[in-house]
């Protein structure tokens, strides 16, 4: 049985669906950046956000459509420590909360994550640290623009890479046309799609299947899932905890957020986006734990959350799958090529090759930038190399190093330069090791180990005194 045949919307639908929110979300990409002529404002949204919006950009674009499609693949995969595991990414967001404030305290006039490194650390480990992050950026653009075709083929049997074309190319065009501002005023929008989506669907499964068939048929047909002492999921726990607060500490797409805030929102933004995310992948998860109650065919484990909901709800359960996983990776991709274009024009092109260049200049390249990323990433998604969980956490051997040169160079002011960039540089290359020789769901937890040891033994023998002023670097003449 193939995909096709399991599909449960017609095509037509699909492209009605997929063409009215594109539609949406450009109109909405015009309507909310309409006035944002200066570079502050198409960036950085002013860095006037407010809690209610800052709160549901940063929930939102941590519901990716990796959470929404990889949660179930997860529980599909590793069981009940699948969803648990997956839900401590809400760790990143809450542990961040404190480092948003003080971001927004220490550097008024800040514009990227790389802003910090190169200030904290100098030039070596702001290279390094680019290479990481424009890595890791390449992977979640190409794990969500892989999300986007795995998502409209399972439901629909539209082509992969057609799905794949439309969806990234929608979030393209909207970015370009509002900016900032547009990829949080839709992130509002989007949040409550999916809050909404998740729990209407997580109802009518359980009251289409029940909690006791559901456990019946895994204690039947796969009672490992139900197993609190699998080792590789006990080590997926723990790896995915250290991977999220990886990717928060170090993404731009976090540090943006943390500059655009309006003082004393970033706290409690991010500790409301962490609380009100954690039980999102728990119920995206426990759809997938109907699949064997429901016989059904799964081709590839990464199709398994929208497969189970059409499979049980049929096409109003694939409708709401659809706008709900739409919603998601649009949330997530807006931000992140909004994210990775500032890092590019502000970290590579205004410092190594244009430092005098204007506000217009630099508002214009980026809009290139955001354009050509949306390229690249098409050309990297179009041969279907690996699953979501296995691409995504081959990021995780690298960005986990970043967790303690980050955190320590907020807080200590003794935290050694060169410790920092070989925590980075090590950790890395631990992390990788980890990632072929047992498995990807040890990478980041390996490449977090090594970091911190380099970070503490070397800020414990040889530290160096650092001037909290040097943070305050002036902004860039309009």
């Amino acid at each position: 049985m193939n995909v096709q045949e399991t599909a449960i919307l017609a095509p037509q639908t699909a492209w009605i669906l997929i063409g009215l929110f594109t539609l949406l979300y450009v109109g909405l990409g015009w309507f909310f950046g309409r006035h944002d002529k200066e570079l502050d404002q198409f960036v950085l949204a002013g860095r006037k956000v407010g809690l209610a919006v800052g709160t549901a950009t940063a929930m939102a674009t941590w519901v990716t459509s990796n959470t929404t499609m990889m949660a179930p693949q997860l529980a599909y995969q590793m069981g009940v420590w699948g969803m648990i595991g997956y839900s401590l990414g809400a760790v990143g967001l809450l542990l961040f909360a404190p480092l948003a404030k003080r971001i927004r305290v220490l550097m008024p006039h800040g514009y990227t994550s790389g802003d910090f490194v190169r200030l904290r650390y100098g030039n070596v480990a702001w290279r390094v640290f680019l290479a990481i992050s424009i890595f890791y950026s390449f992977g979640w653009l190409v794990s969500l623009g892989m999300a986007g075709g795995v998502l409209t083929h399972a439901l629909s049997g539209i082509p992969y890479w057609q799905g794949m074309t439309v969806i990234l190319g929608a979030c393209v065009a909207y970015t370009l046309i509002g900016g900032f501002r547009a990829v949080i005023g839709t992130d509002f929008i989007q949040s409550i799609l999916i809050l909404v989506g998740l729990i209407v669907l997580a109802w009518m499964v359980i009251g289409g299947i029940g909690f006791d068939e559901i456990h019946f048929s895994l204690q039947l047909e796969r009672p490992e899932l139900l197993s609190l002492l699998m080792p590789a999921a006990i080590m997926f726990l723990f790896n995915n905890l250290l991977f999220g607060m990886g990717e928060i500490f170090h993404s731009n797409v976090w540090w943006t957020r943390a500059y655009s805030f309006r003082e004393g929102v970033g706290l409690w933004a991010y500790l409301l986006a962490g609380i009100f995310w954690a039980p999102i992948p728990i119920v995206a998860g426990f759809i997938a734990l109907a699949g064997p109650a429901l016989g059904t065919n799964i081709p590839a484990a990464d199709m398994v959350g929208p497969i189970v909901a059409s499979e049980l709800l049929g096409v109003t359960g694939a409708v709401i799958v659809l706008i709900m996983v739409f919603a998601a990776l649009a949330s997530s991709l807006d931000s992140l090529l909004a994210a990775t274009a500032m890092l590019v024009v502000r970290d590579i092109y205004q410092r190594h090759f244009k430092p005098l260049a204007s506000a217009d200049h630099l508002r214009t390249a980026t809009k290139v930038t955001i354009v050509l990323l949306g390229v690249m990433t098409w050309l990297l998604c179009l041969p279907r190399i690996t699953t979501l969980a296995e691409l995504l956490h081959f990021t995780g051997a690298f960005v986990a190093s970043t967790i303690w040169p980050i955190a320590a160079g907020l807080y200590w002011q003794r935290t050694n330069k060169l410790g920092a960039t070989l925590a980075m540089v090590l950790g890395s290359a631990a992390g990788l090791w980890a990632y072929f020789a047992i498995g990807f769901y040890v990478a980041a937890l390996v490449g977090a180990a090594v970091s911190m040891i380099l970070v503490l033994v070397t800020t414990w023998l040889w530290p160096q005194r650092f001037e909290w002023e040097t943070l305050k670097e002036p902004p860039p003449a309009p």
